[in-house]
């Protein structure tokens, strides 16, 4: 990631893009980024069913909400994509947050 923004800053010195654009790439990795971390958390060994299940719904909205978070910064205008992208995150945790309180309802409810 560093090398890409490296790479863009250079490019942008010889006029090749602009620093929106060098804006948009970099912040756009960073949500490509959260997406390939959202692909290895289910991966993760955890003695634990309940918990296997709670990996599996952190990794699945990890995911989607990263790449919603790229999509916005990739297509909407920074101001819009500054409120959409971050607003998908936090839905994202807010999926994952509340998805382990229903896991720990049902454990205490059992």
């Amino acid at each position: 990631m560093i090398a890409v923004a490296l790479a863009a800053t250079f490019a942008r010195k010889l006029g090749y893009i602009d620093g929106d654009a060098v804006t948009r790439l970099v912040i756009g990795l960073n949500g490509l980024m959260i997406a390939w971390i959202g692909n290895r958390i289910p991966k993760t060994f955890v003695p634990n069913a309940r918990a296997q299940q709670a990996n599996r719904v952190a990794g699945w909205s990890l995911v989607l909400s990263g790449l919603v978070y790229t999509g916005f910064f990739v297509f909407a205008p920074i101001q819009i994509a500054v409120i959409g992208g971050c607003g998908a995150i936090v839905a994202g945790m807010l999926v994952t947050f509340g998805y382990c309180l229903s896991l720990r309802k049902r454990k205490n409810a059992a």
